[in-house]
């Protein structure tokens, strides 16, 4: 154990220690991480109180907007989780897919990768099929005879603003994410509360 932790009160720890499990039962339904290779677990990280004081900031954050959720590498593996019990997790996955898709530098890879997102995402009866209007699909169809970096932008930002005003709210709303903030602003404060005083400096 760190030395920092050590001069903890027993009690600051055991409330840490239930913090980390609650993270732990938030994901437990959930296999993080795919072909799409965005999807990250929880990142709990170093035992020192700073970085854990920043994570329960990073938690009470999402709540702020969905901005700083998809910000957010534990906030994406949250929201994902939380997708998964509701059976929309292809929104946030294809989401994801694009930001990784943008990253693309090498144009005969760009075209490839470009036809995998829309065989796995958007044709009809695709194995993970998102919710956008026809007229969105054919222009990305379109779109598709010269990909570029950008040739999903529209799909993406439909499927953006579903989430942000149908999944998000209801995540917030859910009763393990109000847990998981309640731990957090616990924990938080607990760690403010027990945190050996810094060293003067003259």
């Amino acid at each position: 154990m760190c030395r920092t932790l050590t001069a903890f009160p027993t009690t600051c720890l055991e409330r840490a220690k239930e913090f980390k499990t609650r993270l732990g039962i938030f994901l437990h339904k959930s296999e993080l991480g795919s072909d799409t290779g965005s999807v990250a677990k929880f990142e709990w990280g170093s035992k020192h109180s700073k970085e854990r004081r920043n994570f329960s900031e990073d938690v009470l954050g999402w709540r702020e907007s969905f901005d700083l959720l998809l910000s957010s590498k534990n906030g994406v593996a949250a929201f994902h989780a939380f997708l998964k019990t509701e059976f929309s997790e292809e929104n946030l996955e294809f989401w994801l897919a694009c930001e990784e898709f943008k990253k693309i530098r090498s144009a005969t890879k760009l075209a490839s990768r470009a036809h995998r997102i829309f065989e796995e995402f958007i044709c009809n009866e695709a194995p993970k099929e998102v919710n956008i209007d026809h007229e969105t699909r054919e222009l990305t169809r379109t779109n598709l005879q010269a990909a570029t970096a950008t040739c999903f932008d529209a799909a993406q930002g439909k499927t953006r603003i579903l989430m942000e005003k149908d999944s998000y709210p209801r995540f917030l709303k859910s009763p393990t994410y109000r847990d998981l903030a309640a731990q957090a602003s616990a924990a938080s404060a607990s760690l403010s509360s027990c945190s050996p005083a810094e060293p003067s400096r003259t």
